[in-house]
């Protein structure tokens, strides 16, 4: 019993880091990653999205799995649907600042300098380590979003795996596990290239402007192919 127990939860931390690398969670962080000026900035982002993610899961789930019911298929759609209006939000957000960024020159004894600024951070240089612990906070709650709209597939999981409520509580934790170290490493690697360009405000500016509008097609399709591919819409008509 114990060994297949544990050979369950060894399944269920290779399924969280497969989870965590979906589409829509990858490109979700990859708007706050964008942003980092720092390898490390992305990585604790994708940290902080799998810490909010897991505790959706885990709250939603045991609430859920306590009860003997099932989340119905239309408010589980319609989470997924809040994933799609997120992913628009967080594109149209990361297009706006990037075109906010300007670079300004000027001549200082025959040499040409070149400042790159934001309009959207003007006069906020002292306040840094609030804007850093922002973007965490951001991603923690795009991770909470995640969580509600995978939490009805992840109990319908954990319900086929697991016999008792204690078994499901460490299976969700394990899971969450997997889903944090997945989201770690591939932060991690999207980092690097914004991280390398910052320096080269143009290179910069076309990875954003990339990101966001990957972001915002993206959000457009997964949400049209909820509504009228998978039927919502119809659902409350």
């Amino acid at each position: 019993m114990e060994v297949t127990f544990f050979s369950i939860l060894a399944l269920g931390f290779i399924l969280g880091i497969k989870h965590a690398i979906e589409p829509d969670h990858v490109i979700a962080v990859s708007t706050i990653a964008s942003k980092s000026k720092k390898l490390w900035h992305s990585s604790l982002a994708g940290v902080f999205w799998g810490i909010g993610h897991t505790l959706t899961l885990f709250i939603v789930g045991i609430i859920v799995i306590l009860m003997k019911g099932e989340i119905p298929e239309k408010w589980a759609m319609s989470l997924e649907f809040l994933v799609g209006i997120m992913l628009v939000y967080l594109g149209v957000k990361t297009i706006i600042s990037f075109k906010n960024i300007h670079v300004h020159q000027h001549q200082h004894e025959g040499d040409v300098h070149k400042h790159v600024h934001s309009h959207e951070n003007s006069g906020e240089h002292d306040h840094k380590h609030q804007h850093k612990n922002a973007s965490y906070l951001n991603s923690m709650l795009i991770g909470l979003v995640h969580g509600l709209a995978g939490s009805g597939a992840m109990i319908l999981l954990t319900m086929s795996t697991v016999k008792s409520v204690g078994e499901a509580a460490i299976y969700i934790f394990i899971f969450g596990a997997g889903t944090v170290i997945g989201m770690l490493f591939f932060t991690t690697i999207i980092g690097i290239p914004f991280v390398l360009s910052k320096k080269r405000s143009n290179i910069s500016g076309i990875l954003g402007m990339t990101t966001g509008a990957i972001s915002t097609i993206f959000g457009l399709y997964y949400m049209y192919n909820l509504g009228i591919n998978e039927g919502l819409f119809s659902l409350f008509v």
